[in-house]
């Protein structure tokens, strides 16, 4: 009797092991439990998408109440009110270093590296030029503050300087990217944990590189000494040991969420200055207020897996194998979740690809991401899966050109696999984290202006 229950019971337990592993699959991969039969489900599928996404409103975008701009040739200050199509120069009076940074921040700089006043006789005006002068009993960038004038009582106009970033002085895999030259994008940077690469990151400032916070997340019980940063490399096996600048401070957004991946953002200071050069150089923010509409050209680029494929024995196969559940229901797949076994199939040399920026709605729709976007995510690839971030990208740049300007626009985030129909890759949207940004880098004005980097 006692041998019967035994067997009884060991059934029961196998079965009961049976139907908990199908239960497992079925959360991790819910597309296995609905059967598609041929390619013409999938077209249905991808039309429906399309359709979801030709339904966003477009809001008309209004103009801004005050926009600056800065001279390429002799770097003076205009402003535009919005009531006044013309742009104006900026008389002297009442100017101050703390308005010219916020002026740079405006129009997506890190930081102000010069100010002066210029005297009009030393520049060439037309006769029709018109001059905004800031009212002193009034600050910040309301139209109110900026006021027309035909000449400056001081003689003199504002000159202004903001660190340089998003030039490609040498310009010239991800899954269906292309190997990529040395300074084709000099904000590239590798963070590795030891000798390992682990994730990507953008550099914004001498000292200061953005990368995801989930990476950081995963390894906030490893030395910060063990954290480097490679910036102006192409291929790791380049890299010899001891390279690379050492991390001195690692800030996670303080509202970043381990389980859908909110405010997916960190910033890594560095203990010495990043040397610029032809091969490494800075990223442009976005400036305040701007829109890249869905359908704007932009590229990703990173050291991740080139190969959308999961095989016996990849990480993806692994995890899975072992049973690891995945926090959210849409099976989230940061490069976290593969980093003991990524690095064998991480690529060699750094890959870029172009990816179009894809509607929130769209992204959001169910045949997508079923409503998993909040306001601090976008995303970007094919519906058809034919190019995309994959694991070991993971806080990488998404940047996207505005003229010769190259802007981070997004932090390679999160996925569904890699290349995977229907669901493109995920950024952190960087617009969000503006303000977050620059309070996080700045320091006083007085050590900002006319030195070299912070």
């Amino acid at each position: 009797m006692r041998r019967g229950c035994a067997v009884l019971g060991a059934l029961g337990l196998l079965a009961g092991v049976g139907v908990g592993s199908w239960l497992l699959v079925l959360y991790l991969c819910p597309a296995a439990s609905q059967p598609i039969s041929g390619t013409l489900q999938d077209e249905e599928i991808t039309l429906s998408c399309s359709e979801a996404g030709g339904e966003e409103a477009l809001l008309p975008a209004l103009p801004k109440t005050v926009s600056f701009r800065i001279n390429s040739e002799d770097f003076l200050l205009e402003v535009q009110v919005r009531d006044r199509p013309r742009w104006l120069l900026v008389c002297h009076e009442g100017w101050s270093p703390a308005l010219g940074l916020q002026v740079c921040w405006s129009l997506g700089y890190l930081r102000l590296t010069h100010h002066k006043g210029v005297n009009l006789t030393d520049i060439k005006l037309n006769s029709s030029q018109e001059f905004a002068q800031l009212s002193p009993r009034l600050e910040g960038f309301l139209e109110e503050v900026w006021q027309p004038r035909n000449n400056c009582t001081s003689g003199q106009v504002v000159s202004l300087r903001c660190s340089e970033c998003g030039a490609r002085p040498l310009a010239s895999r991800i899954v269906g990217g292309q190997a990529v030259a040395p300074g084709r994008w000099p904000w590239q940077a590798s963070v590795a944990l030891g000798f390992r690469h682990t994730c990507g990151g953008s550099v914004l400032a001498p000292h200061w590189v953005v990368t995801a916070a989930h990476c950081m997340h995963s390894f906030r019980l490893s030395r910060l000494s063990s954290w480097r940063v490679h910036a102006g490399l192409v291929s790791h096996s380049a890299v010899r040991p001891h390279q690379g600048a050492v991390v001195e401070r690692i800030i996670p957004h303080p509202l970043y969420s381990a389980q859908n991946h909110d405010y997916d953002v960190a910033l890594l200071r560095l203990r010495t200055p990043l040397n610029f050069s032809d091969t490494v150089g800075a990223v442009c923010l976005p400036a305040k207020e701007q829109h890249f509409p869905k359908g704007s050209q932009c590229w990703v680029s990173g050291w991740g897996h080139t190969d959308s494929t999961p095989t016996l024995g990849s990480p993806l196969w692994v995890s899975m194998s072992l049973g690891l559940l995945i926090t959210s229901p849409l099976a989230v797949l940061p490069a976290w979740f593969f980093s003991v076994s990524l690095i064998a199939y991480s690529s060699d040399m750094l890959q870029d690809t172009v990816v179009p920026l894809l509607s929130t709605q769209l992204c959001n729709s169910s045949c997508v991401y079923s409503g998993a976007f909040t306001p601090r995510m976008l995303c970007a690839g094919y519906l058809d899966g034919r190019a995309d971030a994959c694991q070991g990208d993971s806080g990488g740049p998404l940047v996207c050109p505005d003229g010769d300007t190259w802007r981070l626009v997004g932090v390679v985030s999160w996925g569904l696999g890699c290349a995977e129909p229907n669901h493109p890759g995920v950024y952190a949207k960087v617009a969000e984290f503006l303000d977050w940004i620059h309070d996080t880098v700045q320091v006083s004005v007085g050590a900002e202006v006319g030195q070299g980097g912070f």
